[in-house]
């Protein structure tokens, strides 16, 4: 969709920027951050890697390595998912030799995901507005000082971003900056874990999270590697459709708006019900982008025939 080449370093400026200014609120010790500095030292390692790969293009093990010894650094220092919230009245609680791999496993798994999602001009970036929008909120309710200048800092440094960035765009984020944002919103995730119900952030980060799982199902379903590369994605799928990149970018931002609306009004609930209907809307979505939809109809009648 773009016919001349366009730079993709733009995370090296909105993102450098953005951690520069984090990383002098901590010396500063603005709102007592200077006890959170391996949370700014991690979201460093991952923006490192970031700008490495737009650099050099290194290997997708080497960048795991780096978002792993990140997320190891943040879940060590006590911001883990030690619960997985409430079911029918009764917490479920994880043991720190779970709780730590576990949480591990979601930054890291979670940062790729936002990752994949840079596939349209101002998606990834308006989509990370919303959720840590969200986050900011959270932060703000429950008086945390981390929560609140993590993601009011990221967000001013996003939304500078966008102006640039949107369709047609004149810049990339390219790896420093979705591997950053979607790391920072990971551990705002894991943070807002200890103030509302999990099942609830999972709503709150439902679009990357809800796309990785469908591609990896359907992969699956195909005979495929659940990590092997296409353009099966919603974004994929939607642009083939409306063929408008605009629109395309807008209608999923909507989405991931509703999706996060209910994720706020299901901060406290059950997290039984919660996880039914994120289940079902799994089903929707799983079925809502299936490119084989309109060819199956047409080979059971073969079948038949």
């Amino acid at each position: 969709m773009h016919t001349n080449p366009i730079p993709r370093g733009a995370g090296l400026c909105f993102g450098g920027i953005a951690l520069t200014v984090s990383l002098i609120s901590v010396f500063a010790d603005l709102n007592h951050l200077q006890r959170y500095v391996f949370v700014y030292t991690a979201v460093a390692v991952v923006f490192a890697a970031g700008f490495i790969d737009d650099r050099y293009t290194v290997s997708h093990k080497l960048k795991f390595l780096f978002i792993i010894a990140a997320a190891s650094l943040v879940a060590f220092y006590g911001i883990d998912i030690d619960s997985l919230g409430h079911f029918l009245g009764y917490e479920i609680t994880l043991p720190a030799i779970v709780a730590i791999p576990f949480t591990i496993f979601a930054i890291t798994g979670f940062t790729n995901a936002l990752n994949l999602t840079d596939g349209l001009d101002g998606l990834a970036g308006m989509i990370s507005l919303v959720m840590m929008g969200a986050f900011l909120w959270i932060g703000y309710v429950n008086h945390d000082e981390l929560m609140v200048m993590l993601s009011s800092i990221f967000m001013a440094a996003t939304a500078a971003f966008l102006l640039f960035n949107w369709y047609p765009a004149k810049v990339f984020m390219g790896d420093s900056g979705s591997l950053t944002l979607g790391f920072v919103i990971a551990v705002l995730a894991v943070r807002a874990t200890h103030f509302i119900e999990p099942t609830a952030v999972l709503f709150i980060v439902v679009l990357p999270v809800l796309d990785t799982f469908i591609v990896m199902t359907r992969r699956i379903q195909r005979g495929l590697s659940p990590f092997a590369a296409d353009k099966t994605h919603m974004h994929h799928i939607l642009y083939n459709r409306y063929e408008d990149v605009a629109y395309t970018t807008i209608l999923l931002v909507y989405i991931q708006i509703a999706f996060t609306i209910i994720g706020v009004q299901l901060r406290h609930s059950d997290g039984f019900l919660s996880l039914i209907l994120f289940g079902i809307l799994f089903f929707i979505m799983l079925n809502l982008f299936d490119q084989r939809i309109k060819r199956r109809p047409k080979q059971k009648k073969r079948r038949f025939l």
